[in-house]
């Protein structure tokens, strides 16, 4: 959300430097308002957007009557001009189009590089001591709002306060929605937190398949990619299978959202994210402060080893391909959940070339690319064969090479928290 609201000014004139400026109270008001206008993605050519969360469900959770009207005039961030309230800015909420927000998956994605640990360490060191080198007024400006946003507990009734005295760890509460929703865990090893709290009490309620599925709907849309321009010989695309598999992964998702389920903690986790991926995205004041600028070619990966070499935590090694995967895959995400491939002729957008919507099939193409090689599953093996002939390989080895990774920091002052370092 913070990524949407960021080029929103941006397009107004306003750059990353004066967005770390905004005071916290007005980001927190603003995000009231764009979950007051609902969450969408877009994909071209579709007539709507899809979201997990329904109307019933925003309105519910919505602070009561309109947000900026009536007896909540008040409430209203009046983000326009950075640190001053004023009147609703007509780059803020547009209330004849929802703002998007992304899919859970995103989060997901995103916290698996390692972003938030890195980024606590970075704001923990700024508040209680002086390990890092004095900063610009923007640095701490950012700093601020990082902690009154994220390691505190939101103000009462917002949307996004989802810790308490019976969930009062966000980082527990964070694994334990990408469990129930994905089965899936964060490669890395939370420190301080012994076993996997975030798996007590879930009971059957978690996709315990979903990993199994997506992978090898993966590995179907490759399958039929490849075989696509076949004229001789068999062709084992099965689009009805994929469009199975699509159904698949959307009941699953459809159970973990049943009454609003989930629906908060997606929204909290996807805006804490994307703060810390707007971080990483530009070189700006605060990166230059902490000595970690990629260069105008430089992106989010690269930043984000730099800062980790600076608090002493080993860079994760797969981060480039993550934040990658994670912009591209929570769209795919959106639209499996809401059923648009269940289909065999709408699952053929997935791979058919001369498709009407060519985005659709080149974003699968990347994300399978992608995601071999972040998560070494071998998607690509069961590729084109030859009539009579032995079974070819893909060219794209499982991994990367990683050397094009800045050095590790020295080993002395290198820590991974207890744990292996960030991989997937």
């Amino acid at each position: 959300m913070f990524r949407t609201l960021a080029r929103l000014l941006a397009d107004s004139g306003f750059d990353t430097n004066e967005f770390y400026r905004i005071h916290p109270l007005q980001l927190s008001r603003w995000l009231e308002e764009a979950w007051a206008q609902g969450g969408q993605a877009d994909w071209p050519g579709f007539e709507t957007s899809p979201t997990g969360v329904t109307p019933e469900v925003v309105a519910r959770l919505q602070l009561p009557g309109e947000v900026g009207g009536g007896l909540l005039a008040d409430l209203r961030s009046g983000i326009t001009v950075p640190g001053e309230f004023s009147d609703p800015p007509a780059a803020g909420i547009d209330p004849g189009a929802a703002l998007p927000w992304d899919h859970l998956i995103y989060a997901f994605l995103v916290e698996s590089t390692g972003v938030a640990e890195i980024l606590r360490e970075v704001v923990r060191r700024y508040v209680v001591g002086e390990t890092l080198e004095a900063a610009r007024d923007t640095t701490y400006s950012w700093i601020r709002a990082t902690e009154e946003l994220f390691f505190r507990d939101p103000p009462l009734f917002s949307i996004t306060g989802t810790t308490s005295a019976l969930r009062p760890d966000p980082l527990v509460n964070r694994r334990n929605a990408y469990w129930r929703m994905f089965a899936m865990d964060l490669p890395h090893k939370p420190y301080g937190i012994p076993g996997q709290p975030w798996k007590t009490d879930v009971g059957a309620a978690a996709n315990l398949r979903f990993g199994e599925v997506w992978i090898e709907l993966l590995r179907q849309v490759w399958l039929a990619y490849v075989n696509d321009s076949n004229s001789v010989g068999a062709n084992p695309t099965d689009a009805s299978y994929i469009g199975y598999l699509c159904q698949t992964l959307s009941e699953m998702m459809g159970m973990r959202r049943r009454a609003g389920m989930l629906a908060r903690e997606e929204f909290g986790h996807v805006v804490t994210m994307s703060w810390f991926h707007l971080l990483l995205e530009t070189e700006n004041e605060v990166v230059e402060d902490l000595q970690a600028g990629a260069g105008a070619a430089g992106n989010a990966a690269d930043r984000l080893a730099r800062i980790a070499q600076r608090v002493g935590i080993t860079p994760p090694r797969r981060a480039r391909e993550l934040f990658e995967l994670a912009d591209l895959v929570s769209p795919v995400m959106m639209f499996i959940e809401a059923g648009r491939f269940n289909e065999p002729s709408d699952a053929e957008l997935l791979f058919r070339s001369g498709s009407p919507e060519p985005t659709v099939r080149d974003k699968m193409n990347r994300i399978i690319d992608l995601w071999q090689s972040a998560t070494g599953e071998s998607i690509k093996e069961t590729g084109v064969r030859v009539v009579n002939g032995p079974p070819s390989s893909s060219s794209q080895p499982v991994r990367l090479p990683s050397a094009h990774l800045p050095a590790a920091p020295d080993a002395g002052k290198s820590s991974t928290n207890g744990s292996a370092p960030v991989r997937l």
